[in-house]
């Protein structure tokens, strides 16, 4: 069945609110085996509504409308859908009860203009809301259905989980499942080209890839009659993917690389640290930010100036001014020293520039990162080197980072 999004709000057309809700909304009619054809947004306007459902229920089964079921004039999606679908609106009691004991409960008295929340569409099937005051409803016509749900995201969400949800099912025959795989290391045209023989000849599973910043994900899904059928073929081309692209492949299951590590760490019983200078600290919260990491991360140094790499971390200041603070030696120095200082089994460092000013004769991107463990991985220590040639400060932080993570997962996996 093919459905298309429509969110209505004036505030969405001029920025002030972002669209959250449809992409919920196509990651569960995903799930759930329905081609989302287009997202819409459209002021409060009625006549530019109005036209917009009609023309999107010529080449559209479905449609869900988020937004414009409040109490107020311009929120008219309700009347809209209604007069789209030549059918009348009556005053739904309970809906009225509802609405009024939601004010009554929090102590509150009920505008008048509430009132007009409680009309419904003949004929509709009303979603109660106990999130909120504003009823949903789905409404089915001439072989179209309209969905209608209130804009609040929170609202939206427990409508759509507790009221749509079962709703959707009589639409749909098939079950879908979906695995996504995150890379890095690879550029999305790089991974493409490996997987060809794959995606050429795919039908289902369908194969999709995605770039972010700094890794790419794989998007492997099948619809079929039953999830386990579905999970089955999924799982059958996973491995096919794994056989051509594992060494870049950190998740098989869309968790965060920080989250693999930690997990990793924590299965080995492990401590990690680290010393930052152009991340600022951008690692160490990367990997505080996951549950548990206390039981791996011991010590995190924002060394940023040259005397803090010396004092805290011990690097040598000879070294400093013959290989410059930016460098592979200095790198090394500073991960040794917070090893050292950490006791840990594990202690990653990175020194470079992350822009928009590098030193003369130097780029913007431009980083080592260094490593040092301990007599659990044979002491081994050394660097890698990066140089993005990017002037934007933020994205190359983001990338150094996902580096660093890389590095530390590299060892665990004794890939260095």
């Amino acid at each position: 069945m093919n459905v298309s999004i429509i969110a209505v709000g004036t505030e969405l057309l001029f920025g002030q609110t972002v669209n959250t809700n449809a992409t919920y909304i196509s990651n569960k009619l995903n799930l759930m085996g329905f081609n989302v054809m287009y997202h819409h947004v459209v002021g409060d306007n009625p006549g530019r509504l109005k036209e917009l459902v009609k023309s999107t229920f010529t080449d559209n089964d479905m449609i869900i409308c988020t937004g414009g079921l409040g109490p107020t004039q311009d929120d008219l999606t309700k009347e809209i859908v209604a007069e789209a679908m030549s059918v009348e609106l009556y005053f739904d009691e309970r809906c009225y009860r509802e609405i009024k004991s939601y004010f009554d409960d929090r102590g509150r008295t009920m505008s008048e203009n509430n009132r007009k929340q409680a009309f419904i569409p003949v004929g509709a099937e009303v979603f109660h809301n106990e999130a909120g005051t504003a009823p949903a409803f789905g409404l089915e016509k001439d072989g179209k259905c309209a969905i209608c749900l209130p804009g609040p995201p929170r609202e939206m969400k427990w409508l759509f989980e507790n009221c749509v949800t079962s709703y959707l099912k009589r639409f749909s025959s098939k079950e879908m499942y979906y695995r996504v795989i995150r890379t890095i290391g690879i550029g999305e045209s790089d991974l493409e080209t490996k997987l060809l023989p794959l995606i050429n000849n795919q039908n289902d599973p369908t194969i999709a890839t995605y770039a972010k910043e700094g890794e790419c994900t794989l998007r492997v899904a099948s619809q079929r009659e039953s999830e386990t059928a579905a999970r089955t073929a999924v799982d059958c081309m996973v491995n096919e993917i794994d056989k051509l692209i594992g060494e870049y492949i950190y998740s098989y299951d869309d968790e965060e690389l920080a989250k693999v590590v930690v997990r990793r760490l924590r299965e080995k019983e492990l401590y990690l640290s680290s010393a930052e200078s152009c991340t600022g600290g951008v690692f160490a919260s990367c990997i505080t930010d996951v549950p548990g990491a206390s039981k791996v991360f011991s010590h995190g140094f924002i060394t940023y100036s040259a005397e803090a790499k010396e004092e805290v971390l011990g690097v040598d200041k000879t070294a400093i001014h013959e290989h410059s603070v930016v460098s592979s030696k200095v790198a090394i120095m500073m991960a040794k020293g917070a090893q050292k200082v950490s006791n840990s089994d594990i202690a990653i460092s990175i020194t470079g520039y992350a822009g928009p000013e590098a030193d003369e004769g130097r780029d913007n991107g431009n980083a080592y990162i260094g490593y040092s463990c301990s007599d659990k991985f044979e002491g081994k220590s050394g660097y890698i080197e990066l140089n993005t040639k990017r002037n934007d400060r933020k994205w190359n932080r983001n990338y150094f980072k996902l580096r660093m993570l890389l590095v530390v997962y590299h060892i665990l996996n004794g890939k260095i």
